[in-house]
């Protein structure tokens, strides 16, 4: 039988603004270590420290923009568009766009503290 997420857990965000994190399956909603799925709402001007998860993290932008920094490159990402930060690169993202944004994240293997690896 299918099963049903009534509602999202809020997870703390990690950065100098406070950010909305709404995990509806993963390992603290749901206890689902295979993949997280999380809507995000951040601010402008929002940032979040660099990271360099053991996980793929699979981003679509539904409002405003977000701004992906890597080791090769800048790419900023706007509604209707997704990127993808592959596991084991340096990442780090942000809003500063007037609008912030609000996005989806899927992460696979699931988001956890323990494998985020962010930067101190």
């Amino acid at each position: 039988m299918a099963t049903l997420i009534s509602k999202p857990t809020i997870v703390q965000a990690a950065g100098n603004k406070p950010k909305i994190i709404e995990e509806y399956v993963g390992n603290v909603n749901s206890r689902t270590g295979g993949v997280s799925v999380a809507r995000m709402k951040s601010p402008t001007g929002w940032v979040e420290p660099g990271q360099t998860p053991e996980f793929d993290e699979y981003t679509l932008v539904l409002r405003g923009s977000l701004r992906v920094i890597t080791r090769s490159g800048t790419v900023d990402v706007h509604a209707g568009q997704a990127v993808i930060a592959h596991a084991g690169e340096w990442v780090q993202y942000s809003t500063p766009a007037a609008d912030g944004a609000e996005y989806i994240a899927v992460c696979l293997p699931a988001f956890s503290m323990e494998t985020v690896h962010r930067d101190e």
